[in-house]
């Protein structure tokens, strides 16, 4: 076999088991089961009495939560570049007041044609073993929460990329209850297309 030939049909092989191992680790063991088991998690922590934002009536009425269909294609990698000087922001919250959070870096990935940046903030309380994303998008006010949703985005120290799965794009609480202080995302996180995946507006029962 001549050397442009076999490496054609290397490039061939490689191409195939990259595939194969993408199909693998998007399989319903790897992905799909965790998620969906989170989900239900969720919808038991919410009919509980000690993990739930609605009022007992409210908790009674619930049946559970509605997401958009899974979609792979917003499970995205982002490049981080992390901030030289990372100053904190005061995040507006819901009453009127402010929250500081750290502004740590970058997120700029592509999604819907097009190249997009968030950026990632660390809670300046509590463990920093995860990212603190608020964001704004066209379904905002439509078929999502109108004032935006949140991801909590594993990461490590030293980091150059994160993965920012909006199919955990989840409400605050005061989406279901106007009772409770939630944070506002920033105009830096106010993304200029739809992203229909994750959480969607929910209902009560009437």
């Amino acid at each position: 076999m001549q050397r442009p030939l076999r490496l054609v049909v290397m490039a061939g092989l490689a191409l195939v088991i990259f595939y194969f191992l993408q199909d693998a680790l998007f399989n319903d063991d790897n992905y799909i089961k965790p998620l969906l088991k989170e989900r239900e998690e969720k919808d038991l922590s919410f009919r509980s009495r000690t993990n739930s934002p609605f009022d007992a009536a409210g908790r009674r009425a619930f049946t559970n939560l509605v997401y958009y269909e899974l979609n792979l294609d917003y499970r995205v990698n982002a490049k981080v570049e992390e901030l030289a000087r990372q100053d904190t922001l005061l995040m507006p919250l819901t009453n009127g007041s402010y929250e500081p959070y750290l502004r740590y870096g970058t997120a700029t990935f592509e999604l819907e044609g097009g190249e997009h940046k968030l950026m990632l903030y660390r809670k300046l309380s509590g463990e920093n073993e995860e990212l603190f994303v608020p964001f704004t998008d066209k379904t905002n006010g439509f078929e999502t929460y109108g004032g935006g949703r949140f991801m909590d985005v594993p990461f490590e120290e030293g980091d150059k990329s994160v993965v920012l799965d909006f199919n955990r794009a989840y409400s605050p609480f005061c989406a279901f209850n106007p009772d409770y202080v939630c944070p506002l995302p920033p105009k830096e996180n106010r993304l200029a297309i739809s992203v229909p995946a994750g959480e969607k507006t929910y209902e009560a029962p009437e």
